[in-house]
């Protein structure tokens, strides 16, 4: 009976370790990530990427979204544009649908040349949050640039109905309505540009350009 008692004694003690190990354990690598963190921040504010990245490998998980998308950033910092996009990649895997991972990818992928991966992470970000201003205004400006003006329109024109009294949106709307040949839609927007920033060069080169 004795024996029977003990054994019973030992299963619920085995039990309460199996039960209060792991949350101690967690608690200890929690600590540890967050010192990393810490550390990391002080290095990078120092410009000491490189040791920023040392910090962060030392506790990496690649199953961690927080991880992988700070040494995304620390590594575009240093430099490491390769190894920036494969963390950041990492992380879009793990939370497909948080943008900030997609947004951050786009510098070392824009750093490496690579405008067709920049291209479709922001219309990923577009389909999960189709009014993000600046996925749109970004993607207006790469159409721009590639003088495929038609399709930079259609983006340059979403900001502007969101944010009408924004600059930066109005004068590319209004200058790509110019290059199109949309004189009077160009007219209208480059007065309302100099509504927003009187005497502006752009806006006022712009309207000399129709008249």
């Amino acid at each position: 009976m004795e024996t029977l008692k003990n054994s019973i004694i030992k299963i619920y003690l085995l039990s309460f370790l199996v039960l209060v190990m792991p949350n101690k354990i967690f608690a200890q690598d929690y600590q540890k990530i967050q010192d990393a963190f810490e550390k990391s921040y002080s290095y990078e504010y120092t410009g000491e990427y490189s040791r920023a990245i040392d910090v962060l490998r030392n506790v990496y998980d690649e199953e961690s979204y927080e991880i992988n998308l700070r040494l995304g950033w620390v590594s575009y910092l240093s430099g490491l544009f390769t190894e920036s996009t494969a963390y950041y990649r990492k992380a879009v895997e793990l939370k497909p649908l948080a943008i900030e991972a997609r947004f951050g990818f786009v510098y070392p992928a824009s750093a490496l040349g690579n405008w067709d991966q920049v291209k479709n992470q922001y219309k990923e970000i577009l389909k999960i949050d189709p009014q993000n201003t600046l996925a749109n205004y970004r993607l207006g400006s790469i159409y721009y640039g590639n003088e495929d003006y038609t399709t930079a329109l259609k983006y340059f024109e979403k900001v502007v109905n969101l944010y009408p009294f924004d600059y930066d949106s109005m004068i590319m709307y209004a200058q790509t309505c110019l290059k199109l040949g949309k004189l009077r839609e160009a007219e209208v927007l480059f007065n309302k540009t100099l509504m927003i920033k009187p005497n502006d060069i752009t806006a006022t080169e712009g309207l000399k350009m129709i008249k």
